[in-house]
């Protein structure tokens, strides 16, 4: 290893209060404190080649899809289609 492997650098994240605290707690709640946790984060992100977890949208899910698939048809097929007023931004 390289010396400047071993330097250490800082990196600034942000992110809001909330998020922050709770993210403190649950790591510390592990022994850990946020530096280490994020450290952890960047090393299995390396050894994964990309994030070390599944993202993903839950408006692409499976049961999701299937149910706007299933709604599609019945307006293609005209069925028990129902009209509704749509909100405007004042009542909302």
């Amino acid at each position: 290893m390289l010396d400047t492997d071993k330097k250490k650098v800082s990196i600034s994240v942000k992110t809001n209060q909330a998020d922050k605290k709770q993210a403190a707690e649950i790591f510390e709640s592990l022994g850990l404190n946020l530096s280490t946790a994020i450290n952890i984060f960047i090393k299995k992100s390396i050894a994964e080649g990309g994030l070390p977890f599944e993202v993903k949208d839950p408006f692409y899910s499976e049961a999701n899809q299937a149910e706007l698939s299933r709604r599609f048809k019945k307006i293609a097929n005209n069925q028990n289609i129902q009209t509704h007023q749509l909100l405007t931004d004042d009542e909302q």
